[in-house]
């Protein structure tokens, strides 16, 4: 178990290791024996990792998804998930297509952090090694689903390491891998499968679909089809709120990578990766990568559409309200509001437990506010002692080691607070990222501080979803103002009740501020945008 050897950015047509000159150019190979009901290896490792974020230990893990085994497939064909779309997705597409015979090893998944422990990582190594040694010759495919943007304290490219040791073990079987679009690419991640699939929506709203389209691609590979993979690594380190895909720079590369693989069949996939900036990797960059069924047209696409990036480069900037704007909006407007804490995102290993915009909205009489979900362990836990209706001092961030109180940004805060709801945490997710999907938000209590009423938890995780206000009663709909710990995952729960011109996004703190310069960068590449005013780049 080695990292990668140093990335740089550049281009590169990448076929699968081993595959005649006549696979690489698309010519058919002999089925192999398992094609009428191939058997498929299961695995994956999917965290976002902060390097300014605390380390992600195994209850990390083990809290939010850790399946071994048949517990995989178990789960994916579940109505409440615990994993995240992909592999559901991908389980689904393989059962309706026809025949397969699942191969599961070990699928761990975890909410944003700080990199992996390293004696974590070692046991997940000891497991998928040991799974897919005792897979080795017995299956036809693999699939893995990876985020991209994930760290160990030792590797910068844990996901490109993995992938190293499935063909390793596996050896020259087709091998399909899908990231999220915030992954960081390095060049491992590209040469280790034989497609690449990343999300298209920010908020994350296709993860199954990704999933089904693995399912599709592994099938073609199985056939005996044969693709080349391209990607231009490009000097642009887009804050996560320039990336949405709705509308904007980004929206605009990756319809104009779906448009030419719609008029183009050698296209197999295009995933315009936008990059997590917080990895701090030296293989940061926006990155176009391109499937085709030959390296021509995997080249020329790659190409295009990082030109298509440079050119938007300037409009990859963050552009947020003032907290002192931002409070009063709150008071002032005559139509609700939703406020991102952008900067305190759980969904880029934010602790979810800042005080900046409770504070602010709480001294300056905001009324009919709710405020979610804020992670404070010892705080619910002595509301559930207390009981509902009860009142007392709610003492935010109190000393608690790792579990809340744990970086500069998580400063005290005391308030008059009156207990009114409690819950379990036990959610199943209604909307955009965690629909369908259970989620265990442990003891949850909602507490009232004269106007605004907050929702804290015991297990922390971006405020993504309506149902973590609706289980405890509230009605959004009703609300005034709504605070949500989330960067943009909340645009696809959310929508149904604010329209994007009803949005603040609140320039505060915190280990996600979209503000890159308050960060001390160690290995991320520079000159790099929008860091570095004299950054060049050219296609050639």
């Amino acid at each position: 178990m080695s990292p990668s050897t140093p990335q740089t950015p550049g281009a590169f047509a990448l076929q699968r290791p081993g595959a005649s000159a006549a696979q690489s150019s698309g010519a058919s190979a002999p089925q192999p024996p398992g094609a009428s009901a191939p058997r498929i290896a299961l695995l994956g490792f999917s965290i976002e990792c902060n390097r300014f974020a605390p380390v992600a230990r195994l209850a990390d893990f083990t809290g939010r998804c850790w399946l071994e085994g048949e517990a995989i497939v178990a789960d994916a064909r579940s109505d409440a998930s615990a994993a995240l779309g992909e592999m559901p997705g991908f389980v689904t597409a393989m059962d309706a297509a026809g025949p397969w015979q699942p191969r599961p090893v070990l699928l761990a998944m975890a909410e944003p952090n700080g990199p992996v422990a390293d004696d974590v990582w070692a046991r997940m190594w000891a497991l998928w090694r040991q799974g897919l040694e005792a897979l080795r010759g017995q299956v036809e495919g693999v699939y893995a689903v990876l985020h991209g943007a994930g760290l160990t304290e030792s590797l910068d490219d844990p996901e490109g390491t993995l992938q190293t040791l499935v063909r390793d073990v596996l050896g020259n079987v087709p091998f399909v891998c899908s990231y999220d679009l915030h992954a960081n690419v390095s060049d491992a991640m590209v040469q280790g499968c034989d497609a690449f699939v990343g999300y298209r929506t920010n908020p994350h709203l296709d993860m199954r679909e990704r999933g089904a389209e693995s399912a599709a691609l592994l099938r073609r590979l199985l056939a005996g089809e044969r693709f080349h993979r391209a990607f231009r690594r490009l000097p642009i380190v887009a804050p996560t709120v320039s990336m949405l895909t709705a509308q904007g720079p980004y929206a605009e590369v990756i319809d104009l990578g779906q448009q030419r693989a719609a008029a183009d069949p050698r296209v197999v996939n295009v995933s315009v990766m936008g990059g997590f900036a917080y990895g701090d990797t030296p293989f940061n960059g926006m990155t176009p990568v391109v499937t085709a069924t030959d390296s021509a047209t995997a080249e020329a696409l790659a190409t295009e559409l990082a030109a298509a990036a440079w050119a938007r480069r300037d409009r990859f900037v963050a552009r947020l309200t003032a907290l002192e704007e931002a409070t009063r909006r709150a008071v002032e407007s005559p139509v609700p509001l939703a406020f991102a804490d952008v900067a305190d995102n759980p969904g880029g290993g934010g602790r979810g437990n800042t005080m900046f915009i409770l504070r602010a909205f709480v001294e300056a009489g905001v009324r009919d506010c709710l405020v979610g979900i804020i992670h404070d362990p010892l705080l619910a836990a002595e509301a559930h002692a207390l009981g509902l209706g009860a009142t007392f001092t709610a003492r935010f961030n109190q000393p608690q080691g790792t579990l809340g109180a744990d970086d500069t940004f998580s400063q005290r805060y005391d308030a008059a607070a009156e207990v009114v709801a409690l819950s379990d945490g036990a959610v199943t997710g209604r909307r955009g990222i965690y629909a369908g999907t259970a989620m265990r938000l442990g003891p949850t209590a909602a507490l009232r501080i004269g106007g605004v009423t907050v929702v804290v938890v015991t297990n922390r995780a971006q405020c993504a979803d309506p149902a973590f206000f609706e289980h405890l009663g509230f009605d959004i709909a009703k609300a005034r103002a709504v605070v949500v710990k989330s960067r943009g995952h909340f645009r696809g729960g959310f929508d149904e009740f604010f329209s994007h011109d009803r949005i603040v996004e609140v320039d505060c703190p915190g280990l996600t501020s979209p503000i890159l310069s308050r960060f001390a960068w160690t290995k991320l590449p520079r000159p790099v945008l929008p860091l570095d005013t004299e950054t060049q780049w050219t296609a050639a």
